[in-house]
């Protein structure tokens, strides 16, 4: 899938570690978690043409990493990861409820949950930029109300709830020196659409502090309008003319907000696993059913990145079974799309 390396030296090229807890856990009928030492060890074995991954995106809940985690267990984290020549870049806040926080469209209890969830996310933060293993990115968060139904019974009121909790959240990381992006997913309440997703982040305002993570998978979703049919761009049976002609009305009024990218791939199809509600499937990189053109597609995204900060991008997989994680075959695909990423559209300065 690479093509030769071009020599770009930005954006770094990073994996992410959730892929091995999210959608698994100890209830029936999901897939064990797959240890941080493992992930990491399956990250770092990837290589293409002499290029390997330069770093990881980082989930910071159990059982990769306890939240409440003393300086001396995050020195041995970030010792673990360095010891792959792999670097920090951007992290997960845990907000949602059963990990630190809650709902941020909830009740006064539920937003102090999540408030605190960024703070400790924050001095998780702190701790590594001090130690030198984390230079970049940003700390990637979301609204944690699942579905949009609650939200629909009052889609102004909700939304203005969920922006002022997003508000004191960016005043946290502001005060931390700190950036926060929203992920926008077709699950998550007041994100669950391109124009939903437009209207929170110009009510939170905080453009400096709060931007935008865009997700090929995801986003791919926003134009089919699932979760939102009015909000649909193309219908599901669409020439490239138009798929084109809708992803760049898409991203010309997200793309000035985005300070995080996912590359991705897409079938056209949800998936859910576990207590993870269905979202934008993510596929194999090389997947025949793949409805992406990974590279010409990131484009979109990428353009103008490094006057919006942006100095690595992250492949996600989240959801992948764990044999598909466990397949050396797989984490050379993905690797191989990141490369071709960087080469169209990287830069040197």
């Amino acid at each position: 899938m690479s093509e030769t390396n071009t020599g770009h030296a930005w954006p770094k090229l990073h994996n992410a570690m959730w892929p091995g807890l999210v959608g698994k856990g100890d209830e029936e009928g999901q897939e064990p978690p797959i240890s941080l030492e493992r992930m990491l060890e399956l990250t770092a074995a990837a290589e293409v043409d002499g290029q390997k991954f330069e770093g990881v995106d980082y989930f910071l809940f159990h059982p990769h990493t306890d939240p409440d985690a003393d300086d001396d267990e995050l020195k041995r984290i970030a010792d673990l990861i360095a010891g792959h020549d792999l670097v920090v870049g951007s992290l997960v806040a845990p907000v949602w409820p059963g990990t630190v926080g809650d709902s941020a469209m909830g009740d006064d209890e539920a937003r102090g949950k999540f408030l605190d969830a960024i703070r400790k996310a924050c001095r998780i933060a702190g701790v590594f930029n001090e130690i030198g293993i984390r230079q970049y990115g940003v700390i990637r968060i979301d609204s944690a109300e699942f579905g949009v139904e609650k939200w629909a019974e009052n889609k102004s009121g909700n939304t203005s709830r969920i922006a002022e909790t997003f508000r004191m959240a960016a005043d946290i990381a502001a005060d931390h020196g700190e950036r926060l992006a929203a992920e926008g997913e077709i699950c998550w309440a007041g994100m669950h659409s391109w124009r939903d997703m437009l209207d929170l982040l110009e009510a939170v305002d905080r453009p400096d502090t709060l931007g935008f993570q865009a997700d090929q998978a995801h986003t791919y979703l926003y134009l089919m309008g699932y979760n939102a049919p009015e909000h649909a761009l193309v219908d599901a049976e669409h020439t490239d003319e138009e798929f084109y002609s809708a992803y760049e009305s898409m991203t010309d009024q997200l793309r000035p907000w985005t300070i995080d990218f996912h590359v991705a791939q897409n079938d056209g199809t949800v998936h859910g696993a576990g207590s993870h509600d269905k979202t934008g499937k993510h596929c194999q990189a090389d997947d025949p059913n793949g409805k992406l053109d990974i590279t010409r597609a990131a484009e979109y995204w990428l353009r103008d990145a490094p006057s919006r900060g942006i100095k690595h991008i992250c492949w996600d997989g989240c959801m992948f079974s764990n044999e598909v994680l466990e397949a050396p075959e797989t984490w050379n695909a993905i690797l191989g799309a990141m490369i071709d990423v960087r080469n169209a559209h990287g830069w040197d300065a």
